[in-house]
């Protein structure tokens, strides 16, 4: 049987945040490629169990594990099981995020610390252990010519401003450049890293205005391309970045966005 042109088979996943959404639909892409997955979540057991039903009917295989990535054990217990598993990581996609949004003046600073924790230093904790991983374990050319792949999963907001909610954009903003220090790092180890910004997309944290047909209408103003995306579009484009396919791409971000950041209420009729 021909190999998928983006085939990742043999290659082991991480993927935080995996219940649900975007995290989901990554991890289910992923496998579907071939990949071995491990599904992280924090709260939501019951959709880490669907993502990984859902690969397993895509034929892929994978484990669940739950772990708090913002603290520096978990995330190393969720490495070690990884690797119990599987031997070896070769791909990490840090998804996991959370809102708690809140006009600045009366933003808490827990709730800024949160997001803070979860967003960026959960990102950070991630990389250091994936990055370890990948400098002790043999580099396999046979299952993929980098040494290991890393996919930040940002937002267009780390660069469109967005009132009432600075923690979220400054931990995006902040790991758009965490994702460049990082590339330009460990570019020479053969370690890719990348950053996907996602625009508007369809998941739970944003239903109450897609699902809403006035609400709805407003948010595709600001789409050009004229639809919503959907956690597909965000998996294909994960999929791809972590193949062989963009083998010499580390240290870009790219917007999946209908064109969200070219500012369309500029544009002129």
């Amino acid at each position: 049987m021909k190999e998928k042109r983006f085939s990742l088979k043999n290659q082991t996943a991480i993927i935080t945040g995996a219940s649900s959404g975007i995290g989901q639909a990554i991890a289910i892409g992923l496998g579907a490629a071939g990949a071995n997955t491990v599904i992280n979540y924090y709260h939501d057991k019951e959709g880490a169990e669907e993502t990984l039903h859902a690969i397993e009917k895509a034929g892929g295989k994978g484990i669940i594990f739950q772990a708090d990535i913002s603290k520096a054990e978990e995330v190393n217990d969720l490495f070690e099981a990884a690797k119990k598993q599987y031997e070896h990581v070769d791909i990490l996609i840090n998804n996991a995020g959370i809102q708690k949004d809140a006009e600045f003046l009366s933003m808490s600073l827990e709730d800024w610390q949160m997001v803070i924790d979860t967003n960026l230093s959960g990102a950070f904790l991630c990389s250091q252990e994936a990055i370890r991983s990948f400098q002790h374990q043999e580099s396999n050319r046979d299952i993929s010519v980098a040494k290991g792949k890393i996919i930040f999963i940002s937002s267009v907001h780390d660069v469109i401003p967005w009132a009432g909610r600075v923690n979220y954009t400054a931990a995006k903003g902040g790991l758009k450049m965490l994702m460049k220090s990082l590339a330009q790092e460990f570019a020479p180890d053969k370690i890719r890293i990348n950053n996907i910004s996602p625009g508007a997309i369809k998941t739970a944290i944003n239903e109450h205005e897609w699902s809403d047909e006035e609400k709805k209408k407003g948010m595709l103003e600001k789409i050009p391309y004229g639809r919503i995306g959907d956690p597909e579009d965000i998996a294909k484009t994960a999929v791809w970045l972590v193949s062989d396919e963009a083998d010499y791409i580390t240290g870009t971000t790219i917007y999946v966005d209908g064109g969200m950041t070219l500012y369309p209420s500029f544009r002129e009729d």
